[in-house]
């Protein structure tokens, strides 16, 4: 069984999990070749784990063919969802069974790399996906955050091409994310307002760091980007938790990200990138002061021992000149046929 230990020091929680050794190696950066077999295509469903989640065609059996979006336990899971957690102590150190979800979501049964190369209805069902899951694992009282990621590229972590995310749920809440609400929460306490709707009005109104500007969104070059080309993509209306998402919004964001991850694609020439979606933890009520937003790192530069010793981190490219770059670059949203 995984185990969750916690540095004494920084309150920082580390997940042991021999299984995660077993998982394939990085894929090559050549394609796969004819025939090559992969176990998320279509037709392979028994290569998987059996699905925990599928939307299908109607009429469509589960583990067959058929589905659209399908979602299967990750077979070198993280931590496991069976078991207690068993909290406890050994002597200074505290720790507890490996409990949570560690779940993949395969985005379409055909061959593809590049989720920009999917249909915008095609990452929308993702997104909707992404947010029954969460409502789901939600109900499990001893689970507490729910982290939805996408590796790509072996760079990213990704240990196979074909387009997929993956959905992590932990009993504590990470200490990056305590980090981010504990900061925004001191800004609503001494200004009385939520800090990203503030960085929304900023930002809009100076448009030096915007990227793409739609009705109920915004994407733009964080003033403090750690890494060249860091995206974020927030929703305009305030909200804390991902998974209270609209339908409007599904429908806008599946073309936000799209554009996006085209934008980062065509102008860097298709980059390893990571993206991860941040919210709030299962065990809290709506909250005034944080903001759920996505995101976007390209991985383009490598974290050294500077970054490692410090903190720090050198951006080469400044925001500005990242976010002009994006704006300028003309993406064509239409979707190879299937």
């Amino acid at each position: 069984m995984p185990e969750l230990r916690k540095d004494p020091i920084v309150g920082r929680w580390v997940i042991i999990a021999t299984d995660r050794a077993k998982r394939p190696v990085a894929p090559k950066s050549e394609p796969m070749p004819a025939g090559g077999l992969c176990p998320f295509c279509e037709g392979s469903e028994q290569n998987t784990p059996f699905e925990i989640l599928a939307y299908r065609d109607r009429n469509s059996r589960p583990n067959e063919k058929g589905w659209r979006v399908r979602v299967v336990p990750n077979r070198f899971p993280a931590l496991q969802v069976e078991g207690d957690l068993n909290k406890r102590g050994d002597g200074i150190y505290d720790k507890m069974h490996g409990i949570g979800a560690h779940e993949v979501i395969i985005e379409c049964p055909f061959h593809e790399v590049s989720m920009a190369n999917l249909s915008e209805d095609n990452i929308r069902e993702v997104f909707w996906v992404y947010r029954d899951r969460l409502v789901d694992l939600k109900k499990d009282p001893r689970l507490v955050y729910g982290m939805v990621f996408k590796n790509v590229g072996a760079a990213a972590g990704a240990s196979l091409e074909h387009s997929h995310s993956q959905l992590i749920v932990t009993p504590i809440v990470p200490i990056n994310v305590w980090e981010e609400m504990n900061g925004s929460l001191e800004f609503f306490n001494y200004r009385g307002r939520c800090i990203y709707c503030d960085m929304i009005h900023q930002e809009l109104a100076t448009e030096k760091r915007i990227v793409l500007d739609t009705p109920n969104f915004v994407a733009f070059a964080p003033f403090a980007g750690r890494f060249p080309f860091e995206t974020w993509i927030l929703p305009k209306n305030h909200n804390s938790h991902f998974e209270n998402i609209q339908k409007n919004e599904v429908d806008e964001l599946g073309t936000v990200l799209k554009t996006i991850l085209l934008k980062l694609e065509t102008a860097l020439d298709k980059p390893a990138y990571n993206y991860i979606i941040h919210t709030s933890p299962f065990d809290t009520q709506l909250l005034p002061h944080y903001h759920w937003h996505i995101e976007v790192i390209p991985r383009l530069t490598r974290v050294a021992g500077f970054e490692w010793g410090t903190g720090f981190y050198i951006n080469p490219v400044p925001p500005e000149q990242a976010a002009a770059y994006m704006r300028e670059t003309d993406v064509d949203l239409l979707a190879p046929k299937r």
